[in-house]
């Protein structure tokens, strides 16, 4: 673990700078491999009979931001709910969020007349927020006041995920003819998103963001005993709202933007809390660069793993993390 405030910030700057790198490689790297020469030109002067330069800009720029946003948003998200619940397996994930998102994306893809560019962004956060209350609710200890029982709130969460997922294949199985349309929310993609798509939910990603970092103080706070807490005189009340506000904020936009694509809000806070500790301060900062980095570098990935096919980023982060769910759920309590 980096203990000092030089080692903290150096590997915060190196977290940084592989951002960025993941950035470049997945602007460059594909099945069309593109010049650094030709990624300058791009932005610096762009021509649209350059095969390489219309590559760039109309298809892996959008793809990248994408991935950045997602990768993220996720890992910030997953942060907020394992410190808020003090719940190890937290995750929007693994406690429903995303799938109610699905759900109602799916719906309204489907079955709805829908045309406003935001009217899918407006169902998932719908759907974000009514998965994240079933859950609330069904996690709670029955004794009155006894508040949330980590290992309840992972079963409920579960529960919800697997319900809501049945459900939407049920209704894609009515609606055959639909199918094709939104099976990329299933698998979870990056891909065939324009930058038009990004632009309804960018600045909902910012503000979260900021105020994800307008929180820390009060974050760290939540992280000491419920007794010492009270002694501060502070109300953990509007905290906790403000989180799960911010986290169906995160969860909502990034499934309306790539669909499911799961266990990034899981791993990522482990690896950068092992990394940084639980200071927020830190931990926010990291799991924002390296959830980017992980869905910019898993994509990029499956670009070659079957060419010139390409296997969907939602299934590249669940081999990856599914493993590492396994051994978290067996190594650790899932009380933090």
């Amino acid at each position: 673990m980096l203990t000092s405030i030089y080692g903290k910030t150096t590997g915060l700057t190196a977290s940084l700078l592989l951002l960025l790198a993941s950035f470049v490689a997945s602007l460059a790297l594909g099945h069309y491999d593109v010049s650094l020469a030709t990624l300058r030109a791009s932005f610096m002067d762009f021509d649209p009979a350059s095969t390489g330069q219309l590559i760039v800009v109309t298809e892996r720029l959008p793809r990248a931001i994408v991935a950045a946003l997602v990768g993220a948003g996720l890992a910030v998200a997953g942060a907020l709910m394992q410190s808020v619940t003090r719940n190890a397996l937290a995750s929007p994930g693994i406690l429903g969020i995303n799938a109610g998102a699905m759900l109602f994306v799916v719906v309204g893809s489907a079955f709805l007349p829908l045309q406003a560019p935001w009217s899918l962004t407006a169902l998932a956060f719908t759907g974000a927020t009514v998965a994240a209350s079933l859950v609330y609710l069904l996690g709670r200890e029955p004794a009155k006041g006894a508040g949330i029982a980590p290992l309840r709130l992972v079963l409920a969460g579960v529960a919800v995920t697997a319900l809501f997922i049945a459900v939407a294949q049920g209704l894609l199985v009515i609606n055959q003819e639909r199918f094709g349309d939104v099976m990329f929310w299933l698998a979870g993609s990056v891909s065939s998103r324009s930058l038009d798509s990004i632009g309804p939910v960018l600045p909902l990603f910012l503000l979260a963001f900021v105020a994800t970092a307008l929180l820390t103080r009060q974050l760290n706070i939540l992280g000491l005993d419920d007794a010492m807490v009270r002694a501060l005189g502070q109300s953990t009340g509007f905290v906790r709202l403000a989180t799960g506000g911010i986290v169906v904020v995160l969860a909502g936009a990034s499934v309306a933007l790539a669909g499911m694509i799961g266990f990034v809000g899981l791993i990522v806070p482990h690896l950068v809390r092992g990394l940084f500790g639980r200071d927020h301060r830190w931990l926010l900062p990291a799991c924002l660069c390296l959830g980017g980095s992980l869905l910019l570098i898993a994509d990029t990935a499956a670009r070659f793993i079957i060419p010139p096919r390409e296997i969907p980023v939602g299934v590249m982060t669940a081999l990856i993390g599914a493993p590492l769910f396994l051994y978290l759920a067996s190594r650790r309590s899932p009380s933090l």
